[in-house]
């Protein structure tokens, strides 16, 4: 068995205000049973996690989103994995798992592994998986994560070799452990089309820790635990588990503070969190962190892009330019988010590996701050006509409660100046995450959760010629460095092209980065183990919690 190290983000030396709150309900509260319905949570009933996050899909080949991975994470086996607390990955319903030549990656599967339909779990689901994710290729999908994979090989029942395009892959094994990773059933899963998810709980393709019992979309999903799991997480400590699903983030706050709920996952104001943090009835636990928000640009639909009136490449630069130069992120992070997020100029995260922050040299006053006269100059330059109207979008369900006012105040930042009309508009997410890989958004909001704590995430998603932002975002030279460094094992080597890609892309704009920050989870003080859930993945299991 082999163990492939990862970088554990070092949240406390680089300031990173992660906050992960784990509130659990009082002995005299009541939880919900596995119908939806009210159950004492003293009692040991089933334990109930709230959120307003959001599912788009439960079929892992359409879905690149918190709200969808954090219910794959319960539900689908990985063959890689990591376990509670560790910043590893390990091998899960995989026995072992190593390069066996320089473009080969084999994996060996548990024997004996079964869906919870009861249908066999082999090499050919493994290879189905993958080959359907490639085939599929979403553009809400996690597709663009296996650009390194040429072929997927099974000599046996147990056995998976990987073929890859370039050798000595260095984050091949975090990608099986990220949404590229979740294993499917062949027998329920389509080959080359995205399965509805009535179909996929009516089939019962689930070998996780859970299985789900019961869905209503974005309303409630009850789980219960699966006895057949065989993978590195262990037996589930609850039973039973439901997540119920809030459109407003002030009655998830009064239902955990009421016991009504045990466990609140994002998303939380700022506001509400200072109020819970004197709440001696919930616990707030903080996390490592690694979330980012940033403005995407389409470069063809946005003002002067390739495919807008007036199309002019030099003058839609000066537009993405003159944003960099008007954003106040301290005024951002501190206004709206009262701290629990920090400034951020670079494309990788503070406590990570290879983050420079070229953005803040190249834009604004040259130390972090604003600068409308540099603005105004560098869209002069250009011959853009001020005001620049930019239609902005932003999703008001997916990034928490906070996000109005997030878009306000940069409407306001981006106004002032008299150099920008901002048009602000807002959808939910469901629909959101659709529009915007249709190029109905000419510049608009996103947010990152990492799949795995490695700089290359924060790259190859987003800068690869076919990436998630699918913003038509092209750099050949870009392109070719991302690939070169994930094939680079000289550790200083691989940092030196790591910060060279971020140099290139911070002066092409692709995106706008400006809040590095944190998750939030509240926990009842009748539930154990919320600290172990929020591991170096950044992924939520609910098989850790269990009811004291």
């Amino acid at each position: 068995m082999t163990t492939v190290s990862r970088k554990r983000l070092l949240a406390a030396t680089a300031g990173i205000a992660v906050v992960t709150f784990t509130l659990t309900a009082c002995g005299s509260g009541s939880g919900t049973n596995d119908d939806g319905g009210s159950s004492n949570a003293s009692a040991g009933g089933a334990l109930t996690i709230g959120t307003t996050d959001k599912v788009t899909t439960l079929d892992p080949a359409g879905s690149y989103d918190n709200g969808s991975f954090a219910v794959m994470n319960q539900v689908f086996p990985f063959l890689l994995n990591t376990p509670y607390g560790s910043p590893d990955v390990e091998p899960d319903i995989a026995e072992s798992a190593e390069f066996t030549a320089p473009t080969e990656y084999t994996v060996k599967l548990k024997p004996g592994l079964k869906f919870a339909n009861g249908h066999d779990l082999t090499s050919s689901d493994v290879k189905f998986t993958f080959d359907r994710q490639v085939a599929i290729n979403d553009e809400n999908g996690p597709a663009s994560l296996l650009y390194n994979l040429e072929s997927v090989a099974t000599p046996d029942d147990t056995t998976v070799v990987f073929t890859l395009k370039s050798p000595d892959d260095q984050v091949f094994p975090q990608i099986l452990s990220s949404p590229a990773g979740p294993i499917v059933d062949e027998e329920v899963f389509a080959a080359d089309a995205l399965t509805p998810d009535a179909d996929i709980v009516a089939g019962k393709a689930f070998a996780g820790q859970y299985s789900i019992a019961k869905y209503d979309f974005n309303n409630l999903i009850s789980y219960e635990a699966n006895p057949d799991y065989q993978g590195v997480l262990g037996e589930a400590k609850t039973a039973k588990v439901n997540t119920k699903y809030y459109t407003d983030a002030s009655n998830l706050k009064l239902d955990i503070q009421e016991g009504n709920i045990d466990v609140a996952f994002r998303s939380l104001s700022a506001t509400d969190i200072d109020d819970l943090r004197g709440n001696d009835k919930v616990k707030v636990v903080d996390g490592p962190g690694g979330e980012i928000r940033y403005i995407t640009f389409n470069f063809d639909s946005q003002p002067y892009g390739a495919k807008a009136e007036g199309a002019d490449p030099a003058k839609a630069l000066a537009v993405r330019q003159a944003v960099a130069d008007l954003i106040d992120r301290e005024e951002i992070a501190t206004q709206v988010y009262k701290g629990t997020y920090t400034p951020l100029y670079s494309y990788v995260p503070a406590g990570l590996t290879g983050a420079v922050e070229p953005l803040k040299e190249l834009y604004g006053d040259g130390q972090g701050g604003a600068d409308a006269d540099k603005a105004k100059a560098t869209l002069e330059a250009a011959g853009v006509t001020v005001p620049v109207v930019l239609d902005l979008q932003y999703s008001n369900d997916h990034y928490g409660p906070s996000s109005g006012e997030e878009y306000a105040l940069i409407k306001d930042q981006l106004e002032k100046s008299g150099l920008f009309t901002v048009d602000l508009q807002t959808t939910e997410w469901v629909q959101y995450a659709k529009d915007r890989t249709a190029d109905v958004y000419p510049a608009y909001q996103l947010g990152w959760f990492p799949d795995y704590s490695d700089a290359d995430n924060y790259l190859t998603p987003f800068f690869l010629q076919e990436n998630f932002l699918a913003n038509h975002y092209d750099n050949q030279e870009v392109n070719d460095l991302i690939l070169q460094q994930a094939a680079t094992p000289d550790a200083a080597a691989r940092t030196a092209l790591i910060e060279e890609i971020q140099e290139k892309v911070a002066a092409d704009l692709s995106t706008v980065p400006y809040l590095q920050g944190a998750q939030v989870a509240v926990v009842g003080t009748g539930v154990d183990g919320t600290e172990d859930t929020l591991d170096a993945s950044f992924k939520f299991r609910y098989g850790a919690l269990s009811k004291s």
